[in-house]
């Protein structure tokens, strides 16, 4: 294998790597400051996925379970934890009445609004190195077929290790 192919694999891992790991930096960044405030950290990106809803999309359950890939039931559960604390109300939809609708309290946007303003200035210092490792995974993506020569030695080992196993 040439060298700058050999150099070009290694750095493709190296990059996603990277990236990976400036992701896992920043999430355990927020997911600390969360429970600093007193609060878990689901909680508090339920009330930012809420808050941070497109204008033209309602707050409901199903949409708060789809914007944090999680459980309709676990949506539904921290909701209720949410709405506990005085932090979330529901309310239901007056043209839809079997629609639940979510929005914040006023203590649960102070709250939020609390927990932004750390997570936006450790963005103003991470967000180089994070912007840095995204455009080095992208410009790795932007190499396909580099990408589809490195999987295929793979499959043909694949067909390979098949046609030893169907002999034996």
């Amino acid at each position: 294998m040439p060298v700058n192919k050999l150099a070009r694999n290694k750095f493709d891992y190296q990059a996603l790597a990277q990236f990976r790991y400036e992701i896992r930096r920043f999430i355990n960044f927020s997911e600390q400051a969360a429970r600093d405030a007193g609060m878990e950290p689901k909680q508090h990106q339920a009330l930012l996925a809420i808050e941070g809803l497109p204008a033209t999309q309602r707050a409901t359950i199903g949409v708060l379970a789809e914007r944090l890939q999680i459980q309709h039931h676990s949506a539904v559960e921290l909701v209720d934890r949410l709405q506990a604390r005085g932090l979330l109300k529901r309310a239901r939809s007056r043209a839809d009445r079997r629609e639940v609708l979510l929005a914040l309290t006023p203590r649960g946007a102070k709250l939020l609004k609390e927990l932004s303003l750390p997570h936006l200035a450790e963005l103003r210092g991470a967000g180089a190195t994070l912007l840095r490792a995204l455009q080095a995974v992208m410009r790795a993506a932007s190499h396909p077929r580099a990408l589809q020569r490195q999987a295929a030695p793979s499959r043909r080992n694949h067909r390979a290790s098949k046609s030893r196993d169907a002999r034996k």
